[in-house]
């Protein structure tokens, strides 16, 4: 029989090579990630710090995972960075010193010396988004009102007073149509379902206080009860503002529909899906951004 002098075929040295080569390319990519986001983190505007405790409702609960998906999917379209924490403890001068922008999910600070770092930054310049339920306050309650410089002076709305039950849409007018976060706005838009806030204190009484959006009348009746005082027929109720004193936007949307009576607790609404909304937010973000 006569044989070959061809080398016999390697397939260890095949497999070894086609691993070298996907480790190779796998490298590659990895190092083309790091760089895309070296690159972002460079070419962004401003940098975002979003604090959150999500633990008090499932509304809220289910707006905070929510927002935080949108706020991330937004930021490289929109040139910003966003982090996201459920620790507070960041809320001091070492770590805000790096953000242009917080956010306030759901609560507020409690500790002391969380208040005084977040009071510090914001009359330093620094910059202040709030949703629903972080300007609540009562007492009593596990949210006293015990932060008067937070609540009535930088807010502006004092304590919560009452609010419509269940979460329903609401026609909402633009107050102030020369702002940067309202300019582009509708005259008039309907927002997602929400638990709409009222406060102690008249905000139009307020000389820094500038109202942006309130309930305009043709929403009443405003919630579907049952009990009858959580159903408004009449009133004025400011939910977006700012305060010209600081930069900060406060926004009263932030508690999701959710199938309490079914049984499955399970988000009936996103607030997040009205396109209106999502402008007024990125509006606000990047005025706020902006800086003076």
């Amino acid at each position: 029989m006569k044989h070959s002098s061809a080398k016999p075929f390697n397939r260890c040295r095949l497999a070894t090579g086609l691993f070298g080569t996907a480790m190779f390319f796998c490298l590659l990519l990895f190092s083309c990630s790091i760089s895309r986001q070296q690159h972002n983190a460079k070419k962004a505007d401003f940098h975002v710090l979003a604090f959150y405790t999500a633990k008090a409702d499932l509304a809220h609960i289910s707006f905070v995972h929510e927002a935080n998906d949108w706020f991330s999917q937004m930021a490289e379209k929109n040139q910003y960075t966003y982090d996201s924490t459920n620790n507070w403890n960041r809320l001091h001068q070492d770590s805000l010193k790096n953000y242009q922008v917080i956010l306030f999910l759901d609560t507020r600070p409690e500790t002391p010396e969380q208040r005084r770092a977040f009071e510090q930054y914001m009359k330093n310049g620094g910059a202040w988004m709030g949703f629903h339920f972080a300007a609540f306050a009562l007492t009593p309650s596990d949210y006293p009102q015990n932060w008067d410089w937070y609540h009535e002076e930088f807010l502006g709305c004092g304590p919560y007073k009452s609010n419509t039950w269940r979460p329903t849409s609401a026609i909402l007018r633009v107050e102030n149509r020369k702002h940067p976060v309202t300019r582009s706005l509708p005259e008039t838009f309907t927002s997602a379902p929400n638990e709409w806030y009222r406060w102690e204190n008249d905000l139009r009484a307020r000389p820094d206080i500038d109202i942006l959006l309130s309930i305009d009348p043709g929403s009443f009746p405003l919630g579907t009860g049952p009990k009858p005082h959580e159903i408004w027929h009449e009133g004025y109720y400011p939910v977006v503002w700012t305060n010209r004193r600081y930069r900060m936007l406060y926004v009263n949307m932030g508690h999701n529909d959710m199938d309490y009576e079914g049984g499955t607790n399970l988000a009936l609404s996103a607030t997040f899906r009205i396109e209106v909304h999502n402008q007024l937010i990125l509006n606000g973000l990047r005025w706020l951004g902006a800086g003076k």
